[in-house]
């Protein structure tokens, strides 16, 4: 379905309200992360060495997941870019913040070696064109990981009205416009724990 120009600006003013004043909240959105989560060890694994290689974080709240990449990584240029201000005054040193709607980001074509997107992309309201412009981001042969939700598991979790889960094969198609390599998979919080089909990473080359 294709929102008028109007819907989506006021979508876009209501979710940027509603992740601004929950920025206080650190009980349910934590600046940190604990980093031996798999959702952090996918995210090391597809990227690699990210010695001087630059990286995006898309939607990354108080940049708990990019916190990690960067202790990993000392010598990666990360950026944490997400909608909400007051998110990103929480974004540590050594981590370049940057404040816009993931459907129009503020980078030159080609500027990263690497993007993701951690329980982010429900959030962008127009999904073809927050995934395009991920793409459009990162340079040929770059890598991408989206981790997000399951639609088949639409309902286990209280949601606002804008949340958007996706199928396996949804996000597929879409990477595939813009990606030679494109795969996905159930994923759980820890490796040593087996998928409850709640959670979704897909994984992708430019």
């Amino acid at each position: 379905m294709h929102w008028p120009r109007w819907f989506r600006k006021v979508e876009l003013a209501e979710i940027r309200r509603s992740f601004n004043d929950a920025a206080s909240d650190e009980e349910h959105f934590p600046s940190t992360i604990d980093p031996r989560i798999y959702h952090v060890q996918l995210l090391l694994d597809h990227f690699g060495n990210l010695a001087g290689r630059s990286v995006l974080d898309v939607g990354c709240g108080k940049g708990r997941f990019a916190r990690v990449v960067k202790a990993r990584h000392p010598a990666a240029h990360v950026v944490g870019f997400d909608l909400a201000e007051a998110m990103l005054r929480f974004v540590p040193e050594g981590i370049a913040p940057c404040c816009g709607s993931m459907t129009a980001l503020p980078f030159q074509t080609a500027s990263f070696d690497a993007a993701y997107a951690t329980e982010s992309l429900e959030h962008a309201v127009d999904i073809d064109g927050a995934v395009a412009e991920i793409a459009r981001v990162v340079k040929r042969g770059g890598r991408i990981v989206i981790i997000d939700k399951n639609a088949e598991q639409w309902g286990r979790l209280q949601t606002p009205h804008w949340e958007k889960w996706f199928r396996r094969e949804e996000l597929e198609t879409l990477l595939r416009r813009h990606c030679r390599e494109v795969s996905s998979r159930p994923i759980s919080y820890w490796e040593d724990v087996p998928p409850d089909g709640l959670f979704l990473a897909w994984f992708a080359i430019k």
